[in-house]
């Protein structure tokens, strides 16, 4: 029995909030922006996630200042940026984000991407890179890894993949080793020979002989083996 007193009220009884969310929902997703120069290409990516359980599309813009406040304001897991833009504009782009400690990370598409681009946008902290070509399985591969902190791009962006999976770096001398390394870094032959205390024509020597062992082409194409074989690069078979 309720005994009442002068001035009390009755209240009901708290009733259980419902749940805001199903069980299924509470399975982190990866969010996803996109930075297209075209807004049908980006409504076409909006859908391709929105049929996958992993992914959430955030938003989609079509310049680089408003991705920019997106990054700010939502903080996106990924975002994927179209090359469109252009690589300089892109690569200060990343820049800023970096200095600005956001943990947003990158992802560059294009109908293209040369090795020297590659490099640049690694270097500059791109996780991934792809060709708006690829197939859906290795989209959302790329953004994945790239959501999980790892480095992903298409074998198409070797032009010496296949040969420089069968020559690895084992035959390399460590003078060769060293200066394979530093290309790595983006340092011209000039600054190479300074930092190893040897002449700009004894590291194109030491280039030459490197391109005969690897059968790798090019500054760029060997600096983005040499990532790969060390494992600093995830890459599908195009």
């Amino acid at each position: 029995m309720l005994t009442m007193f002068p001035g009390d009220t009755v209240r009901p009884p708290a009733e259980t909030p419902a749940p805001s969310h199903r069980p299924d929902e509470d399975r982190l997703r990866c969010s996803v922006a996109v930075c297209d120069t075209q807004p049908v290409t980006a409504e076409g990516l909006r859908s391709l996630l929105g049929c996958n359980s992993e992914f959430s599309f955030s938003r989609s813009v079509d310049n680089l200042r408003a991705a920019w406040k997106i990054v700010v304001d939502h903080g996106p897991d990924v975002v994927v940026i179209d090359k469109s833009f252009g690589p300089q504009a892109i690569l200060d782009w990343m820049r800023s984000l970096q200095s600005a400690g956001h943990r947003t990370r990158v992802v560059v598409w294009g109908a293209a991407i040369s090795e020297s681009e590659a490099l640049h946008f690694l270097q500059a902290g791109a996780k991934g890179l792809i060709r708006k070509t690829a197939d859906l399985p290795a989209l959302l591969a790329c953004i994945g890894a790239a959501a999980n902190g790892l480095v992903w791009l298409e074998d198409s962006v070797f032009r010496d993949g296949h040969r420089s999976e069968m020559k690895m770096r084992s035959d390399l001398t460590p003078r060769e080793r060293q200066v394979a390394d530093l290309i790595e870094t983006g340092l011209t032959n000039k600054e190479i020979a300074e930092q190893l205390g040897i002449s700009p024509g004894t590291v194109k020597i030491h280039l030459k002989h490197i391109f005969e062992k690897t059968g790798v082409h090019g500054r760029y194409g060997l600096a983005l083996s040499g990532m790969r074989e060390k494992g600093l690069l995830t890459a599908t078979e195009s």
